[in-house]
């Protein structure tokens, strides 16, 4: 466990990873390329280690240097594994993967921890055997484990049942130019987390494939071919960079993030004009964000469907606010690494502030930070709870954190960056 060490200001300029969502989608473009690419700046953490490691047990070589990363592609030719594919409670791999192996030829196990098999993929499913995959949850679930008995993509027309995970369909999108007809994918019901389906767009059109896209994202044809390889540089994590933005809006400080560019691909990223909501003032810096807190904040409200992630840390920084900070269509929250919208609004009245939870939304009474106190905060193994309630021990004595260690599955050097907070 760590206790955090309240900060009287903040004024710091840091650095965070590299996008751990952008780096999961160039690894798989990279893998299914012809020949050899170079990620740089990509995020090295628990989640892309998973993701690596299962690529090289489909027989695409991924060697890692200090800064960077060198995948050599193989045309979307899929090896059998010889092991079961193990993901921990690694989402989007799990769901990315489960595609990347459909493309191959033989059986496939995508299997991981305790939390993954309550995670549902079931829409994922469906889709992938409109387009002729024989593809089960091995237990009947709807979850993992999953069993494929590969053989290639027919393509021609799915129909993907719900959009409420963005990243079922950005799994689909990003193999489907390896059918063997021209695929076609609809998706049925209300599209969440849209940023990320347009950050998967970008990525394959940077390696080479360009979707024909509806407006609304409610149908896409996707042409048959190959990404072609590149060098592609990575920008920092727009997630992780949330919670230094929030330092400095709950402490009146400021704080750069140097390597989050404007604009950027990641739909994270759109946090800062919250932020210029509650009072902070924003300016770009160089290739970065500078965030400076006011005097006081103020509450908002607002449709958080598009940026789930950042959720914990907005509602952190609501805490500190002046009057109810209601955050609305997060039902999907409940099916992240642990159900987070449950989970925060349970770890904030554990620090004193008055919380509503309601099905897909919650309401946080703020006071300024009156009245709160410390205490001891469980992370359900979940690294945005144990990062996004940091922040409240910036102005909070006596928070402290247990099970810090989950923040290696996205920032392992986070609690080193965070100590960047307190010099002067």
């Amino acid at each position: 466990m760590i206790e955090i060490r309240p900060a009287d200001a903040v004024n710091a300029v840091v650095s965070v990873p590299g996008s751990k969502s952008i780096t999961q989608r160039a690894l798989i473009a990279a893998a299914l390329a012809d020949g050899r690419s170079v990620l740089h700046g990509p995020l090295v953490s628990e989640d892309t280690d998973y993701s690596s490691a299962a690529l090289g047990q489909m027989g695409i070589a991924v060697d890692k240097w200090e800064t960077s990363w060198e995948i050599l592609g193989t045309a979307g030719k899929i090896s059998e594994p010889d092991d079961d594919i193990y993901l921990g409670n690694n989402g989007t791999a799990t769901r990315f993967l489960t595609s990347v192996a459909a493309l191959g030829s033989g059986e496939f196990i995508i299997d991981g921890n305790e939390r993954m098999h309550e995670r549902p993929i079931g829409p994922l499913l469906e889709a992938l055997r409109g387009w002729g995959v024989d593809i089960e949850s091995i237990n009947g679930t709807g979850c993992p484990p999953l069993s494929i008995l590969s053989s290639g993509l027919a393509g021609g027309r799915t129909l993907l049942p719900e959009g409420k995970s963005s990243q079922y369909l950005s799994s689909l999108l990003l193999v489907a130019p390896y059918s063997r007809r021209t695929a076609e994918l609809e998706v049925a019901g209300e599209i969440l987390s849209k940023p990320y389906v347009a950050m998967t767009l970008e990525v394959m059109a940077d390696f080479g494939i360009r979707v024909e896209a509806a407006p609304d994202f409610s149908s896409f044809t996707i042409p048959r071919g190959c990404y072609r390889p590149r060098q592609y540089h990575v920008e920092g994590d727009a997630s992780n960079a949330s919670y230094f933005w929030a330092a400095a809006a709950v402490c009146g400080g400021s704080v750069t993030v140097e390597n989050v560019p404007v604009p950027s691909l990641q739909g994270d990223a759109m946090l800062v004009p919250l932020l210029a909501r509650m009072g902070c003032n924003i300016e770009q810096a160089g290739s970065g964000i500078k965030v400076t807190g006011p005097e006081t904040l103020t509450a908002i409200t607002v449709d958080m469907a598009s940026m789930p992630d950042v959720v914990p840390t907005l509602a952190v920084v609501a805490a500190f606010a002046e009057g109810p900070t209601e955050i609305t269509n997060i039902a999907h929250l409940r099916i992240k690494e642990c159900d987070r919208l449950s989970a925060t609004c349970a770890e904030l009245m554990k620090l004193g502030v008055e919380v509503e939870e309601h099905p897909s939304r919650m309401v946080i009474h703020g006071r300024g930070g009156m009245g709160m106190h410390g205490a001891r905060i469980e992370t359900y193994r979940d690294h945005r709870m144990a990062m996004s309630m940091a922040v409240a021990g910036l102005r909070v004595p006596g928070v402290v954190i247990t099970g810090e260690q989950c923040v290696a599955k996205s920032f392992p050097d986070f609690w080193q960056r965070f100590e960047l907070l307190y010099r002067r």
